[in-house]
């Protein structure tokens, strides 16, 4: 009878998050894909009524609130298999800023609050629902890097690794570009 230990349960759960983080950067990369960037509140206005559009924009929403909300999740998860104490994500964010994983704890709080600034859904003043999405989109680069380091913190220092491949290709290629773009 195979028996799977608790701490084999844990990692195939971070493997898993591992996974799922390069699931949300490959899919909130597809649907920025086709927008002109950056968006003007003129031309949002002049598509008020283009579905396929406004679906781009709320998947964007909803899958850059993903892969923070994955990413965060993960590393928290990997301080548990690691023995590392920290009772608030601040202190996450802080093992992992000073071990390059995040670049700064302000910028993954500048990210945190651009997304919870988030257009609401009756928005109509074009221009600040324009202004939402910018602010994601400037982040984009940033969470995909992280979402690489983390994810190289885990096979590096953990030896765990996301639970199939199906997504790592795309994924480094993503992570790669969204280095070219900061340099």
């Amino acid at each position: 009878m195979n028996h799977i230990t608790p701490l084999e349960i844990e990692k195939n759960h971070l493997a898993g998050l591992l996974e799922a983080i390069q699931r949300c950067v490959y899919f909130l990369n597809a649907s920025s894909q086709d927008l002109q960037w950056p968006l003007q509140g003129g031309y949002l206005a002049e598509h008020k009524k283009d579905k396929h559009l406004f679906e781009a924009l709320a998947a964007i929403n909803e899958r850059f609130a993903k892969l923070q909300d994955t990413l965060g999740a993960a590393m928290r998860h990997s301080l548990v298999l690691s023995g590392e104490q920290a009772d608030s994500f601040i202190k996450v964010l802080a093992i992992f800023e000073k071990n390059g994983v995040v670049q700064s704890i302000e910028t993954w709080q500048v990210a945190r609050a651009a997304r919870n600034l988030a257009a609401h859904d009756y928005e109509t003043d074009y221009q600040l629902v324009a202004d939402h999405f910018n602010a994601l989109q400037a982040q984009f680069a940033m969470l995909n890097q992280t979402a690489f380091r983390f994810v190289r913190y885990a096979q590096d220092v953990l030896k765990i690794s996301p639970q199939s491949t199906d997504f790592s290709v795309e994924f480094t290629q993503i992570a790669s570009e969204s280095s070219a773009v900061n340099k």
